[in-house]
């Protein structure tokens, strides 16, 4: 059955559709990760538990992405019905599951979501099954597997939409890459950064934001949405505009949840990026407020493989005392205003404009 109706914002029509949408996204990654199950089986039984491990990190979870895509193709004039936007959204998923495993490796994180990152949990096995050479390597390169392995299924699902849109596969194509250029700029952040200097701290981070996560958050799904509708390039500048700066808005969220979130909600220790020592805004930020011996230990102890949890503490202190928590939020209410203004200016029906609002105010107010 059709729920989309053009021009009404009831908020109930809309919750429905998201919910409808979301189940037939769920159907179609358990199918289509049952049929790969299969294929996997076939060669050797036991190379299937990477499928396995694939399948539990893509179960749940917000699904904001695919629902930024869905309302982005409905608001270009997209059919609810129709199964194309369904596959994006799942290759969507894919590319995130993708991104998120060889992120947890890079970055040496235990948890996602509350359970054992995909390396941990390979790490485990290893150990439990009491087999020989070195369990974290095992783990490490099952994770690299794994993650090239969700790539794949990604491109995958997507080459299989009908009818094939060229704009729609040059965005999913750049969106791939921009993510990767913005992988490797957090990292090199994190080698070369103490060595930049903190003048354009602020200026690397928020580059960082923008193509390792914003674009791939929020711009890109709802301009893949309205390509695959057939938007005209007018909507997609308008989409942009909307999307890109409450996709910074998103990230810069996480960044702070990354330091003064809840462990219970957010599935990760209190203070992990400090750990881990991202290079974030709100850290580009402290190196530009705080003292110069504040800045020295931030320098100096940021993701340090002994990092103690006093230090932790403090250098959440030293963020909040000297302002760079109150510099990031203030960045996010500005990103968040840019964007919820362009929303108002899309050329786009009362419902879509209601179900985007939905998910942007979703995306800057989660606590996980």
């Amino acid at each position: 059955m059709t729920l989309f109706a053009a021009d009404t914002s009831d908020p109930e029509q809309a919750r429905l559709l998201s919910a409808d949408f979301s189940d037939r996204l769920e159907t179609l990654l358990s199918t289509f990760l049952a049929e790969q199950h299969q294929v996997i089986s076939d060669i050797a039984p036991a190379a299937a538990e990477i499928v396995t491990a694939i399948d539990d990190l893509t179960r749940g979870g917000k699904r904001l992405r695919p629902l930024f895509a869905f309302w982005g193709y409905l608001g270009a004039g997209g059919d609810a019905d129709a199964d194309g936007i369904v596959q994006a959204g799942a290759a969507i998923e894919l590319f995130q599951a993708a991104a998120l495993i060889h992120d947890d490796l890079i970055d040496r994180s235990d948890t996602r979501r509350g359970q054992p990152s995909i390396h941990r949990r390979f790490e485990s096995l290893h150990r439990a099954s009491g087999w020989q050479r070195d369990a974290s390597r095992f783990g490490e390169a099952a994770s690299i597997l794994a993650g090239d392995l969700c790539l794949s299924l990604s491109e995958q699902l997507f080459a299989t939409i009908s009818p094939s849109v060229p704009e729609a596969r040059t965005i999913f194509d750049r969106m791939r890459a921009q993510v990767m250029a913005g992988q490797y700029l957090d990292v090199l952040e994190e080698s070369a950064g103490p060595s930049y200097g903190p003048a354009d701290a602020v200026k690397r981070a928020r580059t960082i934001v923008r193509y390792k996560s914003a674009k791939y958050s929020v711009e890109n799904p709802t301009l893949l949405g309205g390509a695959l509708a057939g938007a005209p390039a007018e909507l997609l500048e308008q989409y942009s505009r909307f999307a890109l700066p409450l996709g910074e808005a998103f990230q810069l969220r996480d960044d702070v949840l990354g330091v003064f979130g809840d462990p219970a909600i957010t599935g990760k220790p209190a203070g992990d990026d400090l750990r881990e020592g991202k290079r974030t805004e709100i850290i580009a930020h402290a190196l530009t407020l705080a003292s110069e011996s504040d800045q020295a230990f931030i320098q100096s102890r940021l993701g340090a493989d002994d990092l103690q949890d006093g230090e932790v503490t403090r250098m959440s202190a030293l963020l909040e005392s000297c302002g760079a928590l109150a510099a990031t939020e203030s960045s996010i209410a500005e990103l968040s205003e840019q964007g919820f203004s362009a929303l108002e200016e899309l050329t786009v029906g009362t419902l879509a404009r209601h179900g985007l609002r939905t998910l942007g105010l979703a995306a800057i107010r989660r606590t996980s």
